[in-house]
């Protein structure tokens, strides 16, 4: 349970806290036990990890925001421009005269984004405890219109500079081309065939370059945790004639078949911390799911001690190549 979840709940735990609506929104959507003595509550959860575990708590979950709501709780990522078209996305969801509630922690610039919102609501009321704050505003129908019409606009599909790639706010290098992701698709062999999939593939940048890279893949599958970075990527790799299948899946929990390939730039961030073991679960992964002479091709950056974690899967490795910032390791299952 993470720190901005609880301090969001204590909006509703004072005695002069705000009351609990027969129905509730939540986007960003984590499970917390005092939401089960709500009579309902609705979550949309686009990271996978989260989606399970919001399912698993009993709660119910929605693929798309919909409808309207008296109250719409939000637990944002870390994007300013991720945070501020999904207040857009509250408000289009709330009632008139319904509450939105926030929660972030402080390092992810709570108190500016708190004042952001009374920008355009006039006033909020804020709690402040484990390092977050809570903050919320309820509408009395003088919200500014035209600035959650301009963030509503920082919500859709752009386009990376100078790149045909259509990316969206709040996903992984939503603004430019990953360079740990450039390195590794400039040292691309080009005899790659069969089976091959991309874990944690994102907007589909990998796929795209190893699918123009090697012409003698069969069969290309994306597993992405983020179901709007997974959109992107369909919308990215569609004009391609090789089979591509695109998969909302958590890479740690396993993969359905083995491959005669495996491209990744692993993730090691868990929201605003560094996870280390994260990376190292995506190569166990990996290496359990590798045909007998199946190849790794990953990059990561350089500090982290995935070479010891290679050793353990009893894959051959050798280092291909490094700048300042990221290396290059490919891996074979002999």
């Amino acid at each position: 349970m993470t720190p901005a979840l609880e301090t969001l709940m204590l909006a509703f735990s004072a005695d002069d806290g705000l009351a609990v609506p027969e129905r509730a929104l939540f986007i960003g959507a984590e499970p917390h036990p005092d939401l089960k003595k709500w009579s309902s509550v609705t979550g949309w959860q686009p990271l996978k990890p989260r989606a399970d575990a919001w399912e698993k708590a009993g709660f119910a979950r929605i693929e798309t925001p919909d409808g309207k709501w008296p109250l719409v709780l939000m637990l944002p990522g870390k994007s300013r421009d991720e945070t501020l078209a999904w207040f857009a996305l509250a408000k289009d969801r709330l009632e008139n005269g319904g509450t939105i509630v926030v929660a972030m922690p402080n390092t992810a610039g709570a108190a500016r984004f708190e004042k952001e919102l009374s920008k355009a609501t006039g006033s909020v009321t804020s709690i402040q405890k484990h390092k977050c704050r809570a903050f919320f505003a309820t509408d009395d129908g003088t919200w500014s219109d035209e600035i959650f019409a301009d963030w509503r606009a920082l919500g859709g599909r752009r386009e990376i500079e100078n790149t045909a790639f259509t990316v969206e706010a709040g996903i992984f290098s939503a603004d430019h081309i990953d360079p740990g992701s450039q390195l590794l698709a400039d040292h691309f062999p080009a005899h790659l065939r069969g089976d091959v999939a991309d874990l944690g593939a994102g907007w589909g940048f990998l796929s795209d370059a190893i699918l123009k890279r090697s012409t003698k893949i069969e069969r290309l599958d994306l597993f992405e945790a983020d179901a709007r970075a997974l959109d992107c990527a369909r919308n990215n790799l569609a004009h391609h004639e090789t089979e591509i299948g695109f998969h909302w899946h958590d890479v740690t929990t396993g993969l359905p078949q083995a491959y005669d390939a495996i491209i990744m730039n692993p993730p090691f961030h868990t929201g605003q911390a560094t996870d280390v073991d994260l990376g190292r679960a995506f190569l166990r992964v990996a290496s359990a799911s590798l045909k007998r002479g199946g190849k790794l091709l990953l990059v990561a950056n350089r500090q982290l001690p995935y070479e010891a974690a290679l050793e353990a899967t009893g894959l051959a490795w050798r280092k291909i190549a490094e700048d300042r910032v990221y290396k290059l390791i490919f891996a074979e299952r002999r």
